[in-house]
């Protein structure tokens, strides 16, 4: 019962787990967050849910050991991943269905994002039992605020295609959303994935934010093309999350400048053409594309 002589907004922090642990974890899953290099990154709410559910689901359960012993906890550990997510789906359902209490990590972050959770919950809800997020450290949220890039509107667009011809394509798709983009990379593929960047989305801001958290943390920030340039040569390892600025505002571009451009550049084809367009005019690929194809049809 609230105690008359407290402050009605004290109160409400202690109800809502400010100067008290968490209660027993009810029956349902849990999508916990777990730090992305920094151990001191984990929540005091994550540690009470790790503590207290009937069992944790990890992506690796080697990595997963590694934090519960830092923290000394000794949930029962199950992995949960891409080879065994069918089989591990059953058996999550059937504990909850015993009423149990279930936990699912990844080995760095929130666990759903460019990870197979997503089926987890998915399936979960549809059974009829409840989600709980306990929210934590996240790469690409870590990355947006410190690329110094607009974030009041961002796009999460999770791994590119690892061959060029799909890549392309996919950042073709992207080039006209007027959002911040984050991306996901690996050091060996870094410098071409940049490089496509630039060609496709042409010389916009961007920053390269690798090992967040960790020893050797790093954000450089420049054009595509010069980071591009840089990576070429630095050899990257680590997690690396690439943050893009939205489309550049450029003035309003004329019918007859547009064909001029498209009529020089169409000899390459229309989608090379198209895309030399919104790149370099800032016009949408969509205008530029539908006229490179009535300038060819012309000709």
């Amino acid at each position: 019962m609230n105690n008359p002589s407290q402050d009605p907004e004290e109160f409400a922090r202690d109800r809502i787990g400010a100067r008290e642990s968490s209660p027993p974890p009810e029956t349902g899953l849990y999508v916990v967050a777990t730090p992305i290099g920094n151990l001191r990154d984990i929540t005091l709410r994550a540690l009470d849910i790790l503590g207290g559910v009937s069992r944790v689901y990890a992506e690796d359960t080697r990595v997963a050991r590694k934090l519960m012993d830092a923290y000394g906890l000794k949930p029962r550990l199950a992995a949960y991943h891409e080879h065994n997510a069918e089989t591990a789906r059953e058996e999550i359902l059937g504990a909850l269905g015993r009423g149990e209490s279930v936990a699912l990590i990844s080995d760095a972050g929130t666990p759903l994002v460019s990870d197979p959770g997503f089926k987890l919950a998915r399936a979960v809800i549809e059974a009829g039992h409840r989600v709980f997020p306990i929210p934590g450290a996240s790469a690409s949220l870590a990355a947006l605020v410190v690329s110094g890039l607009p974030s009041d509107r961002f796009l999460f667009a999770g791994f590119l295609p690892n061959k060029q011809g799909a890549r392309k394509a996919t950042l073709a798709e992207l080039a006209d959303v007027d959002a911040t983009l984050i991306l996901y990379e690996s050091g060996p593929r870094l410098a071409d994935s940049l490089a496509d960047m630039a060609d496709v989305l042409g010389a916009r801001p961007a920053a390269v934010a690798r090992e967040l958290t960790k020893m050797f943390e790093e954000t450089r920030r420049d054009t595509l093309d010069v980071l591009a340039a840089h990576y070429a040569q630095a050899g990257p390892r680590g997690e690396i999350v690439v943050v893009v600025g939205p489309p550049l505002a450029k003035g309003e571009v004329s019918e007859e400048a547009l064909d001029a451009f498209l009529l020089k550049a169409l000899p390459r084809g229309v989608k090379e053409a198209a895309s030399e367009a919104a790149r370099d005019l800032g016009v949408p690929r969509k205008r530029a594309y539908q006229r490179a194809l009535e300038l060819k049809d012309r000709a």
